[in-house]
């Protein structure tokens, strides 16, 4: 049986296994980053996602050889401000930042000072991507026109939004997904989410109550809204709580590049790379 990975799974998945509800210790997060980057399905991993606060407090040190050249995507959680501390200490220890994601204001507050400062810092990393944590609240189309301004003048920045997390207000509707995923097709600008895409399909969480989305519906809700679906056709796809439909929206589509939707963080790599065999979407021996 192939192992080889089709192209619209490339990257999808980050690994966030530092993050709740995984939680793992540093030391063992970065020993099984390793094993994945030289697992068959390394095509399917993106970087391994530390905050900055880890970076800042000297947590990563010895733990990368320095001729490694460790790549991870450091997460803003010290704000805009103390990103450029964390950025500096990464090269002497053998680490790039291959993406730098930061939240840009919390729920209910205006995301444009965030923004700007943001922006300012994207234009000093001369390409780095960057992604812009954007709350579905106050101020969201505002803020994906100034993201989709500064790509058009060059800028390596994007868009980020909370699909889950410990309260019920971080799970967006299937409406409101959809609003946002069509919004970003409109504006030719990518995206990143974060939080509660633990399984493929849509389902209730037994433990919590909570709705998950799944991230076989968002594939293929981003797959349609990226050839002109309606705000209401992507929201239907979003909905789908039986597998067989959302297989055959990306059937034929494997070998074509993923649009639109970058990819996820997850604290686990196993899970979804489990379902994406069980699909049918992923072929190869499970050695994870």
């Amino acid at each position: 049986m192939s192992t080889q990975l089709p192209t619209l799974v490339a990257g999808l998945v980050d690994d966030a296994a530092v993050f709740p509800p995984g939680s793992a210790p540093l030391p063992d997060a970065v020993a099984a980053h390793r094993r994945h980057r030289a697992a068959w399905y390394a095509d399917l991993v993106g970087p391994l996602l530390l905050p900055a606060s880890a970076i800042t407090a000297g947590e990563l040190s010895g733990l990368v050889d320095p001729e490694e050249n460790f790549a991870i995507g450091l997460i803003g959680d010290t704000g805009v401000d103390r990103l450029p501390v964390a950025l500096s200490i990464l090269p002497p220890l053998g680490v790039t930042a291959r993406q730098v994601e930061v939240p840009v204001a919390r729920r209910g507050e205006d995301p444009q000072p965030g923004l700007t400062e943001l922006v300012k810092l994207a234009d000093r990393l001369d390409g780095v991507p960057v992604y812009a944590e954007v709350p579905l609240t106050f101020g969201l189309m505002g803020a994906l026109d100034v993201l989709a301004d500064a790509r058009t003048r060059g800028m390596s920045v994007a868009a980020k939004f909370r699909t889950g997390g410990l309260a019920a207000e971080l799970f967006p509707t299937p409406a409101e997904l959809a609003a946002v995923i069509c919004a970003c097709r409109d504006r030719e600008l990518p995206f990143k989410l974060t939080a509660g895409l633990h399984h493929a399909v849509r389902h209730v969480d037994p433990e919590t109550g909570f709705t998950h989305h799944g991230f076989g519906n968002v594939l293929a809700a981003t797959l349609a809204a990226a050839e002109g679906a309606t705000v209401a056709a992507v929201a239907e796809l979003l909905t789908v709580r039986d597998e067989r439909p959302l297989v055959q929206a990306v059937d034929g589509r494997h070998d074509a590049a993923r649009p639109l939707w970058v990819g996820f963080g997850s604290c686990s790599i196993v899970e979804p790379l489990t379902d994406l065999i069980r699909l049918g979407l992923v072929n190869g021996g499970f050695e994870a």
